[in-house]
């Protein structure tokens, strides 16, 4: 399963499931939603859901496959 790698302005650097394009995508609609408004993802090695402050990350990468 392709993951993506965030950034966050913490230094902390989370993989998440799903390929670069569906995981910006969900960032960038948390974005637009409205302050609070956290992005739904997966963490990749805990299979657990994690919600991202789209103003925290920093960058979005391709994860190792």
């Amino acid at each position: 399963m392709a993951t993506t790698r965030l950034l966050l302005v913490t230094g902390e650097l989370l993989e998440v499931d799903g390929p670069i394009e569906d995981v910006a995508k969900a960032v960038e609609n948390a974005a637009r939603s409205g302050a609070g408004t956290l992005a739904s993802l997966t963490e990749s090695s805990a299979r657990k859901p994690v919600g991202v402050y789209p103003a925290h990350v920093v960058t979005v990468r391709p994860g190792d496959e």
